[in-house]
């Protein structure tokens, strides 16, 4: 009996940790392909690292293939999505990487529906701390810095692996301006719900697509 192949699943590092500890307790079994996070820098960066890595992934693939990039990471325009039907990927039905966390579907509007917070995971403690180290190193002041959070109320802290005393210090350190508010925790379960979510329309897909070739032939 062949062996079903093992899904692959291509997402920023921001969620790194995250997917990692998924597999690590079972609730997970895919290959894991990541994308530095440090692309989310710029639309134009994040589409020319990520369309070889897709191309890649779909041109060599025998099993289904999710992307865990929210609906807003290329663009507001519903660029992200566009990707992914080009390559023919199932992408995780989410704004963004907080969503993914929060459980998909639009529930970070829930939470900040004024887009008056800065919602921090883990990822994000540490994207921002070496955005923060980089960037004084190459001569920009730390007013500068806080301007970046200009016009927001303050910081809600998503706790996903139970380390919220460590990304508070961290989130400290950077000295944004801003009063953290509350620190949330979230673990694990909704990240998974969304990915397996996503996973399951994949090999459905596959299996669709297997049937239709069958049929035709």
């Amino acid at each position: 009996m062949t062996q079903k192949p093992k899904p692959k699943i291509i997402s920023c590092n921001v969620l790194q940790a995250e997917l990692e500890k998924l597999a690590a307790q079972g609730d997970l079994d895919a290959d894991l392909v990541f994308v530095s996070k440090y692309f989310h820098i710029d639309f134009g960066m994040l589409e020319e690292n990520l369309r070889p890595i897709l191309q890649e992934n779909v041109s060599s693939r025998h099993g289904a293939i999710v992307l865990v990039y929210g609906d807003l990471c290329l663009g507001p325009n519903g660029e992200m999505k566009k990707l992914a039907e080009e390559y023919g990927v199932v992408k995780v039905d989410a704004h963004n990487c907080v969503d993914c966390l929060l459980g998909g579907k639009g529930k970070v509007d829930a939470v900040d529906p004024n887009h008056e917070l800065m919602i921090f995971s883990p990822g994000m403690v540490e994207f921002f701390k070496d955005v923060q180290a980089k960037a004084r190193s190459e001569g920009v002041d730390d007013e500068a810095l806080k301007a970046l959070f200009s016009g927001l109320r303050g910081i809600v802290l998503l706790d996903t692996l139970g380390e919220a005393e460590k990304n508070k210090a961290e989130l400290k350190k950077l000295d944004s301006g801003l009063p953290i508010l509350e620190t949330k925790f979230v673990g694990l379960e909704n990240l998974k719900c969304v990915v397996l979510e996503a996973l399951e329309c994949a090999e459905l897909s596959i299996a669709e697509s297997s049937g239709s070739q069958i049929r035709s032939d």
